[in-house]
């Protein structure tokens, strides 16, 4: 799977939880949690989300390590490959 493909799914997870959000608005390298005013449960629904689209366990010790949509489509890539 490419970048452009898990980015897109990525995206398609956060609009899942945040319908509201204009995909092209969107800044890869700021915080998500800031630009889309995600909550705590909003956040798990997030994660959860990608553990579906993408078939991956996502341990709770990385979840720090997905702040923004750049730094989720690098830590997918490198667990799917």
């Amino acid at each position: 799977m490419d970048t452009t493909h898990i980015r897109d799914g990525v995206i398609a997870a956060i609009q899942a939880v945040a319908p509201e959000l204009e995909a092209d608005q969107l800044r890869a390298d700021r915080a998500l949690r800031d630009q889309v005013d995600l909550d705590s449960m909003d956040w798990l629904n997030v994660i959860l989300g990608l553990h579906e689209r993408f078939g991956l366990d996502i341990p709770e010790s990385d979840y720090a390590r997905l702040t923004t949509l750049d730094a989720i489509v690098t830590y997918l890539d490198g667990r799917l490959r």
